[in-house]
């Protein structure tokens, strides 16, 4: 899994947290040059840890080494994300459908919980909010993954396209017209879980990242309007 917590493991580590975080939230835009003396200074450690991190994040897609140019924030253009929302739609509906006999009650208990924690952060933060969920443990999409029991999956969703997924997911969180109607389909998808209900839970699921794929268009007419 590409999960690391900002303290965790080595100097490479905690700077491929701190880059990736830039990097998903638009701190460091898509298509930004990433220097190295800059970066190392910004982060406050060396070029080493720096230069090795740059490498992990390569290898999870977050960073684009190019010939004679150096290394470059990904660009995520229209057809990269249809590509990459096509198989989320996919592979997160299928996972809903495999946990809902392979969770437990208990996990399925703390999803509820998790949801009950998302709604005060939501409502904190007033007009609104946003629905931007951290990393593993505090990712609803992250959880029921873990729940389908299916290593393949796992893998798919939890490492090689986890951070790419999170970037687009970082700007249809910002919407706020889709807070409400977010969190309330993620009720019901555990609803769905809570009745082992597979068939209902993956249809619900689709028609949740179908939505988010619809925000996403909106918000590009919005920009190039």
């Amino acid at each position: 899994m590409s999960i690391i917590t900002p303290k965790q493991g080595t100097l490479a580590d905690i700077a491929s947290h701190r880059l990736a975080h830039s990097i998903v939230t638009g701190e460091l835009a898509q298509g930004q040059k990433l220097n190295e003396a800059e970066l190392a200074e910004r982060f406050g450690m060396g070029r080493g840890p720096l230069r090795e991190a740059l490498r992990h994040l390569e290898g999870i897609h977050l960073v684009k080494r190019i010939p004679n140019a150096g290394a470059r924030v990904v660009v995520l253009d229209y057809k990269t994300r249809s590509d990459l929302y096509a198989i989320r739609e996919a592979l997160e509906g299928m996972a809903c459908r495999l946990a809902a006999t392979q969770m437990t009650p208990e996990e399925i208990e703390q999803l509820s919980r998790l949801l009950d924690t998302h709604e005060k952060q939501i409502q904190q933060q007033g007009n609104g909010g946003c629905y931007g969920q951290s990393e593993g443990n505090l990712d609803f999409h992250y959880q029921i993954v873990l729940g389908s029991r299916n290593e393949m999956l796992m893998r798919i969703l939890g490492s090689e396209q986890y951070q790419l997924l999170r970037m687009c997911r970082f700007q249809t969180s910002r919407n706020a017209q889709r807070t409400s109607p977010a969190l309330q389909q993620h009720r019901h998808i555990v609803e769905a879980l809570a009745q082992r209900d597979g068939e209902l839970a993956e249809m619900l699921m689709r028609r949740h990242i179908q939505g988010a794929w619809r925000s996403i268009i909106e918000s590009q007419y919005k920009e190039e309007a």
